[in-house]
């Protein structure tokens, strides 16, 4: 990652980074229950209180932002770090309150939540969300762990208004980050547990044109978090323990960048691009409650809806 540079700290759990126009990071912060604005500077300020934990992050079409809260997270601090799992490997917390998608109002700060279940089934743990050109948005709900058992995931799509919820994939185990191809033609899911990145071919939005298909599976002791999908269609994969970004081709072949080691961190979590050429990449260390900037050599996608 070259130029790497550490734009603001103590971020409760920082994800689902959105580059904003003028130029500020918008993030939420899991365990500290709020949406926060990060200026060029590195100036914070809250845009919004969530309660639960919100995760991933993404405008809409009419300027807002969307937000996939999953309910509330368990942590633990060890040593300079801080874990998004209790003490009993659970990630359900005691004042969980329920997965759901929420609307927030950039300049009110107002939160208002739109969807809590899907045909009478409720949301668990809402992780990552992406929208297409059309206003439609793709997202995951990862579910919930408790100490002697776990949710089965699922792959969503919904639209802003609140009109319309709906089932595309399920069971999915662990899902976590989602993206689009360039063209929209390919939703990409990824595997937090199995670390595997999965493709779901589309006729149309919300379409699907078959089963998922298999693009890549890293192996070994990592763990895939949110992504970002670059200009040229390659998927970039927050990945955890090895802490970096696996940069994965349609194809399936894949690499591995990370920080330079004095910003190491296990639990790296999403990516975004902004800049006048999309080629600043914005990164989540989330242990060390940071989020970092890069020089990056490909430009990221250009995303349906900015603010």
């Amino acid at each position: 990652m070259e130029n790497a540079r550490v734009l603001a700290e103590g971020l409760r759990f920082p994800e689902g980074p959105v580059a904003m126009d003028d130029g500020s990071v918008i993030v939420t912060e899991l365990i500290g229950k709020k949406i926060t604005r990060v200026g060029p500077d590195g100036t914070k300020s809250t845009v919004a209180e969530t309660g639960g934990s919100p995760n991933g992050l993404a405008v809409g079409p009419d300027g807002a932002l969307y937000c996939t809260n999953s309910g509330g997270f368990a942590f633990q601090e060890q040593g300079p770090f801080l874990i998004p799992v209790g003490p009993n490997g659970e990630s359900q917390p005691e004042d969980y309150i329920g997965g759901r998608i929420q609307r927030i109002d950039i300049a009110s700060g107002e939160v208002t939540d739109l969807y809590t279940e899907c045909d009478g089934h409720p949301l668990k743990g809402p992780n990552d969300i992406v929208f297409d050109s059309t206003g439609g948005f793709w997202f995951t709900d990862l579910g919930k762990s408790r100490p002697r058992d776990m949710d089965k995931g699922g792959l969503y799509y919904a639209r802003p208004d609140g009109s319309s919820i709906r089932e595309v994939i399920f069971p999915l185990e662990t899902p976590n980050g989602v993206g689009l191809s360039p063209d929209e033609s390919v939703v990409y899911v990824a595997e937090t547990n199995t670390g595997r990145l999965w493709a779901l071919d589309l006729t149309g939005p919300g379409q699907a044109a078959g089963p998922q298909r298999l693009v890549a599976g890293v192996g070994g002791h990592q763990f895939f978090d949110s992504l970002g999908v670059d200009a040229e269609g390659n998927v970039c994969v927050a990945t955890i323990i090895n802490g970096g970004i696996t940069i994965i081709k349609p194809t399936g072949e894949f690499s591995h960048v990370a920080p330079p080691m004095e910003m190491f961190d296990p639990i790296v979590t999403n990516i975004c691009w902004g800049g006048a050429d999309l080629k600043t990449a914005y990164i989540t260390t989330s242990a060390t409650q940071r989020l970092i900037a890069c020089d990056w050599p490909t430009p990221g996608k250009r995303l349906a809806f900015t603010a």
